[in-house]
């Protein structure tokens, strides 16, 4: 979230935010009218328990009617106004979990993708001297893609992965993985079943509630919600909710692989062939914690698309870098790069990675912060990105590297992890 002192000075450039992101910009409005009530009944409360305290202390020494008749009606002051100062905490802090991020001064202005701007292409879309197969083709003529017994068992957009999916798969994983273990980054394996309150410090709620899986009641701790994570970003940014780190320790760097959940709820009725879009993948995911300083964000941006463009050119995938407009950048983003890779038989680009400065926002809700050199204490800055999504990746790789004759060649720097340079369907299993 941010600052309130900040949103109180500067009204106009946060509604502005709103505007410029699709929301409601009056929310900024009633969030400094909440505000304005809820100072004006702490200071009235803070003034009723200071002559309350004042007053005990005169009882202690002397009890007299008039003494007694004084505190009773100081009681009940505080029992009328103290609710009502409850209520306008629970809504001012409502309110303020729907104020969104400021972009960043060089982000564009738009409503939708239209609005993004290409910044960056690597490397040549493949050509072909015969008819490529589109995915699917290629998964199920080599036994590797079942969308129908996948359907059958797991409803819209369920599949199943066998044979050679599978080992590519987990040799994309463990590829993405081992770079960035080299890369100092600390490999972690989070839980995917997580409370309410950690969707709400990564800013996926209140926006993002209707994407996310809802686990039945816990009769065990009837007090939390649990949802399934669509990434590994949510379990992770509360990983050091409500811890203060050292300046010396920043930056903390990790890289989580685990199962994604989206419902996809928002995008009913696109990608409805084949595996683009679904409701479980697997995936590698980068989370930087760093100092709250701008332009350290910004180099650790670049630094974190680098890595995952290095993926994508290791792979010999062609793709370019989009910068995200601010109506297609999400709430809690300050600045956000996609990394769409071509897919031939989208004859399109697909987006498999998005890399995103968070600055405070996400430590303010988690409450994490750091000491300074200088004793100061401050929220972290927080940033994300893809390293590689599994089904998106075997899309790219199987329709970039697919033959004339069916079979797949296997990307090299995979060969290790597979044991083979090509697919050609010889170990089905039916």
């Amino acid at each position: 979230m941010l600052d309130i002192n900040f949103i109180r000075e500067n009204k106009k450039k946060v509604e502005t935010a709103c505007t410029n992101k699709g929301l409601n910009p009056k929310v900024v409005g009633n969030l400094l009218e909440i505000d304005i009530k809820r100072r004006q009944l702490m200071g009235t409360v803070q003034v009723l328990r200071a002559q309350r305290n004042t007053l005990n202390d005169k009882l202690k020494q002397k009890r007299t009617d008039d003494l007694l008749k004084k505190a009773a009606e100081q009681k009940k002051a505080l029992q009328d106004i103290e609710p009502q100062l409850k209520q306008t905490e629970t809504e001012f802090g409502q309110l303020m979990l729907q104020v969104p991020n400021v972009p960043l001064d060089d982000v564009p202005i738009g409503k939708d993708e239209s609005g993004n701007r290409q910044v960056k292409t690597w490397g040549e879309k493949p050509r072909f001297d015969f008819k490529p197969k589109n995915h699917i083709e290629l998964g199920t003529n080599l036994n590797m893609l079942d969308l129908e017994r996948g359907s059958k068992v797991a409803g819209f957009r369920g599949y199943y992965l066998k044979n050679d999916a599978v080992l590519m798969q987990n040799a994309l994983m463990q590829f993405a993985l081992k770079k960035f273990v080299e890369k100092g980054y600390t490999p972690i394996i989070p839980p995917v079943i997580t409370k309410r309150q950690t969707f709400i410090n990564s800013g996926h709620f209140p926006w993002g509630e209707s994407e996310a899986y809802k686990l039945a009641s816990d009769e065990t701790d009837p007090d939390n919600e649990y949802f399934l994570s669509g990434t590994a970003e949510v379990p992770l940014v509360s990983m050091y909710a409500g811890e203060t780190f050292k300046e010396k320790d920043l930056p903390i760097k990790m890289v989580g692989y685990s199962p994604c959940y989206r419902r996809e709820i928002g995008n009913y009725g696109k990608d409805t062939k084949g595996f683009y879009r679904v409701h479980e993948f697997t995936k590698i995911e980068q989370v930087v914690i760093c100092k709250n300083d701008l332009n350290e964000s910004i180099k650790w941006h670049e630094k974190m698309l680098e890595f995952s463009e290095e993926i994508l050119q290791d792979l010999g995938l062609h793709y370019q870098v989009m910068l995200m407009c601010t109506g297609d950048m999400g709430e809690p983003q300050a600045k956000k790069y996609d990394l769409e890779t071509w897919m031939p038989g989208r004859n399109s680009y697909g987006e498999t990675g998005s890399d995103s400065i968070m600055t405070d926002f996400q430590a303010r809700r988690a409450n994490i912060k750091y000491v300074t050199s200088k004793g100061e204490t401050k929220f972290v800055h927080m940033l994300n990105n893809t390293a590689l999504p599994s089904v998106r990746a075997l899309i790219a790789v199987w329709e970039t590297y697919q033959q004339e004759d069916g079979s797949i060649k296997v990307p090299p720097v995979l060969v290790p992890y597979m044991g083979k340079e090509v697919i050609n369907g010889e170990n089905k299993v039916k």
